[in-house]
């Protein structure tokens, strides 16, 4: 039998990045776990995350510990201060067609228990057995009472787990073993190879626009101070991406598409992306010269460059939406420079700026 170490992680946002001044949330999280296991499979962790305010609050659970479910990133996990690669899953949201379930409400003194299996999700065996620490994500994407989605990143401790032998890599089981790494429909394979080729050109155009202009404006409120360099690095990933074994898919063998998932990239071997059905509602690069806004995030070439910066330069996804995106640069530079979306937004923005 496992002794429980039980460390509680007070949480109170200090501060909303976006909008008007809002009360923060009084979240407060408590994480459980066994202290010693002889496997990775045995680590399970409790997240209870508990409303200890007056107020309802509603959070987007993906890519938090609010997230059991799927195979997304809710810890940073390391040893010894070396971070295990994350091998899961990171995806890309529709704001605007994400249903209930891509939220969690917790209700003003009520607690959420979320479970987590982190075995398939990080790779334990390059780090070998030991002691691990677990970081709990905790960059918040609350919806206040206008609907508008503010950022509320907190620090927090960390909680260790001591694994005494088996650190061998699992495998993220797939639900259909049979599943395709191609699309069997050519007007979906069409679209995907339009919006790869779209990513791409998009990619470029924003690394050429800030070697022209610098860190001007535009480019601080999508990065805030982070570095020129640091950006384009990215982007050029992005420009100059020819992987022969990288697959784009028009299937879904994890079951991830569904409450306005867009599109995903499997964090493991050759990085494939995988394209849910809203995907092939969206539109040319083009279209953002007349038919649609920046905002709308509705363009596939922007919706393939996000995935391609997973894919590529390994960033990852701290929140959804443009207006998002420009608070986190406000307030939490780093975090933009790591988040997919910023690049999305401040790519199709250079792109309808110069090219419209």
């Amino acid at each position: 039998m496992f002794s429980l170490a039980l460390f509680t992680l007070a949480l109170s946002a200090a501060l909303s990045l976006a909008g008007p001044a809002k009360r923060a949330p009084a979240l407060e999280v408590s994480l459980s776990a066994p202290a010693n296991v002889a496997s990775i499979d045995e680590i399970k962790i409790t997240a209870a995350v508990t409303n200890t305010g007056s107020e309802d609050v509603k959070v987007l659970k993906y890519g938090t510990v609010l997230d059991g479910a799927l195979a997304t990133r809710s810890f940073k996990v390391s040893k010894g201060g070396v971070e295990a690669d994350f091998i899961g899953i990171k995806l890309q949201i529709d704001m605007s067609l994400a249903g209930d379930s891509a939220f969690v409400v917790i209700p003003a003194g009520e607690t959420i228990l979320v479970e987590h299996d982190v075995a398939p999700l990080f790779d334990f065996e390059a780090l070998g057995a030991g002691s691990f620490e677990f970081e709990p994500l905790t960059t918040f994407q609350v919806v206040d009472e206008d609907a508008r989605p503010n950022a509320y990143k907190v620090s927090v401790k960390t909680l260790k787990v001591n694994v005494k032998s088996d650190v061998q890599k699992r495998e993220l089981r797939a639900i259909d073993k049979r599943a395709v790494v191609s699309c069997s429909s050519s007007s979906m394979a069409s679209f995907i190879s339009a919006s790869y080729t779209e990513g791409k050109s998009l990619a470029s155009i924003a690394s050429s626009y800030i070697a022209s202009n610098g860190a001007n404006s535009l480019f601080r409120s999508y990065f805030g101070s982070s570095s020129t360099s640091s950006v384009r690095s990215v982007l050029n990933a992005v420009a100059n991406e020819n992987s022969s074994s990288r697959t784009l898919n028009c299937s879904d063998p994890y079951g991830v598409c569904g409450s306005g998932v867009i599109a995903y990239t499997l964090i493991s071997g050759s990085r494939p992306i995988y394209y849910c059905s809203i995907f092939y509602n969206e539109v040319a690069t083009s279209r953002l010269c007349s038919g649609t806004t920046v905002a709308s995030r509705n363009v596939r070439g922007g919706t393939t460059l996000h995935e391609l910066t997973h894919a590529a330069s390994n960033t990852g996804d701290v929140g959804y939406g443009c207006a998002y995106d420009m608070s986190l640069a406000a307030s939490s530079p780093s975090s933009a420079l790591s988040n997919a979306d910023n690049y999305n937004c401040f790519a199709t923005q250079v792109y309808q700026n110069t090219q419209c």
